[in-house]
């Protein structure tokens, strides 16, 4: 991670690291449940609902969520390996202490949600959507992003690490210690969003047209 400038906090992540787990299979999985300690190792959720269950120190490694219905649902000090959906279907879930390695996700729907203690490393993402999401101590490292929806979000000491992102959309956002250096964006929508992240230099530069725009300047 980019060392930390001063005045900027970088992110507090304590590492999932579920053990002495028990072997379950996902597909017996459903609505309204509470789960401790199970390892669900591969399995198609596609049009499952899930709604509303919690997941405490569990580990899902290689599941598929097609379209898989997991409003309002939990997970806690739990990781997900290589977890693969066209559509990850999760408004207004929680994620504390989670990690969250190598996401193949086209639309993922995290609107409304709660993440706190969370790493997301490498994938790739078409569109994540954290619209009006709450962000502490948040890290996203080496993926690949198409569309970023950070529109609304509280986010404090979140962080993104070598990512390529192409469209970042901050409008209305309330950000403290957000740090964006090392990561390249093609377009960034709401610049006044950006208030309170750290950017570098050449970030600065694809901003400067932007910035210009929006105060009247014209830059020929």
């Amino acid at each position: 991670m980019a060392k930390t400038k001063k005045g900027l906090e970088a992110p507090r992540v304590d590492e999932a690291d579920p053990r002495d787990l028990t072997d379950a299979p996902a597909e017996e999985l459903r609505s309204r449940e509470s789960h401790d300690a199970e390892r669900y190792d591969g399995g198609d959720l596609t049009e499952y609902d899930l709604e509303g269950s919690t997941f405490s120190e569990c580990v899902f490694e290689g599941i598929t969520f097609g379209a898989t219905r997991l409003r309002g649902s939990r997970f806690v000090e739990s990781v997900f390996v290589d977890p693969f959906a066209p559509e990850f279907s999760a408004a207004r879930t929680t994620w504390r202490t989670v990690r969250v390695d190598r996401p193949r996700w086209g639309s993922a729907e995290l609107f409304d949600a709660e993440l706190e203690s969370v790493r997301l490393s490498g994938g790739k993402i078409d569109f994540l959507n954290l619209r009006g999401s709450t962000l502490r101590d948040v890290v996203i490292e080496n993926c690949a992003i198409g569309e970023l929806d950070l529109g609304g979000v509280r986010a404090t000491r979140v962080a993104l690490v070598d990512c390529r992102v192409g469209t970042l959309d901050v409008t209305s956002a309330e950000l403290s210690s957000v740090d964006l250096r090392t990561t390249t964006f093609d377009r960034i929508d709401g610049i006044p969003g950006l208030r309170g992240a750290i950017i570098d230099d050449q970030q600065l530069t694809l901003l400067a047209p932007l910035f210009a725009a929006q105060h009247g300047v014209i830059v020929e």
